[in-house]
């Protein structure tokens, strides 16, 4: 059974996700986040803290607030009592490994980003505390991985999933994977050629492959690339890149497309349908479509409306715009606040009960 976290102080709830349930009200204002910078943990140890003011009356953004009415502190837990964090450096393999407490055996998952970079690890720890093995996979901008998004060789991921396919705690006999962004079609494309692979999780992916061109052995799929004359600005600077990534039902483009019908395991297709990074709802029907043509059923879909580009782990802030760490500007990720947070809050249960349905 996975490990449950301690009460956390100042907050009366606390949910079995690993996370401080706030109240309803509380909890609507923590969402939306701290403008476009993302409040995510750079240190999984240590609990996240949140010192909440509340004034008197109504202040207008740029003035002095009115004096505090009342204060609290809320922390927030990513790592249950138990749980170990082992850094790696196995072969060319990067990352953390995360393991529940206990003897196991557990099921194993890989878990990776989109085009931020580096070495992100919250979720993988709030996957150990409900009892997987989690690895925590950087894929550059990280140690003596590549500083930028460039060529990727598939190798790098088939080593990843063959190292914890093979760890004395990891159940087997395959493996999942979960991915956001770039992260998510990295997902598709190791379902699709690594057979040690057979749960994927897609959330916000597309169903090609971008940006980077993919190898592996002699077969290359190129990235899809974005058009910047295609990108808008608004008044206030934020950049919307929605219409900015080439077309993939372009007849052009055919070659970047991920052929998932090969794939043996099982996809669950994470979107939400108010997205502005890219039209992932569009992707995702065009690979269900790709799946039902090859005589295929073994995919799930979770659609929300409202939602927007990156749906993390529940009581994550919403962040509708974030800063784009390729661009180096602030980025429309799209959505609404409330169905953001409901989509994280659903999605996060229904990943776990299909990691645990495929993989024991």
């Amino acid at each position: 059974m996975p490990s449950q976290l301690p009460p956390p102080k100042d907050c009366r709830e606390q949910p079995g996700d690993g996370s401080v349930r706030l109240t309803r009200r509380f909890r609507e204002a923590a969402w939306r986040g701290p403008g476009s910078r993302r409040l995510v943990p750079r240190n999984t140890s240590a609990p996240m803290k949140v010192e909440v003011l509340v004034h008197q009356g109504h202040s207008l953004p740029g003035s002095m607030p009115g004096p505090v009415m009342a204060k609290a502190e809320v922390q927030r837990l990513f790592t249950a009592p138990g749980v170990r964090r082992i850094r790696l450096k196995e072969g060319v393999v990067r990352g953390s490994l995360f393991l529940p407490p206990g003897d196991g055996p557990f099921p194993g998952v890989i878990d990776m980003y989109g085009d931020e970079g580096g070495l992100i690890e919250f979720r993988s720890s709030l996957l150990a505390t409900h009892g997987f093995a989690a690895l925590s996979l950087p894929y550059f901008d990280f140690e003596d991985l590549p500083r930028i998004l460039k060529d990727l060789k598939l190798e790098y991921f088939e080593e990843a999933a063959r190292f914890l396919q093979r760890h004395p705690k990891v159940k087997g006999p395959g493996v999942g994977v979960i991915g956001t962004g770039k992260g998510a079609e990295l997902a598709l494309s190791m379902i699709t050629f690594l057979p040690e692979v057979v749960a994927a999780v897609s959330i916000s992916g597309c169903s090609s492959n971008t940006v980077a061109d993919l190898h592996y052995g002699e077969t290359t799929l190129p990235g899809l690339r974005f058009d910047m004359e295609k990108v808008t600005v608004s008044e206030s600077g934020v950049f919307d890149v929605f219409e900015a990534l080439d077309d993939p039902m372009n007849p052009a483009n055919s070659s970047s497309v991920i052929p998932i019908e090969k794939a043996e395991g099982h996809f669950l297709l994470v979107v939400g349908e108010d997205d502005r990074m890219w039209k992932s709802s569009l992707y995702a029907e065009l690979a269900i479509r790709r799946l039902r043509q090859h005589g295929k059923e073994n995919f799930e879909l979770l659609s929300y409306p409202g939602a927007g580009h990156r749906i993390d782990p529940p009581s994550t802030p919403f962040c509708q715009v974030a800063m784009d760490r390729v661009l180096g500007v602030p980025v429309l990720g799209g959505g609404e606040s409330k169905a953001h947070a409901h989509a994280q809050e659903h999605s996060w249960g229904k990943i776990q009960d299909f990691l645990h349905l495929h993989l024991g």
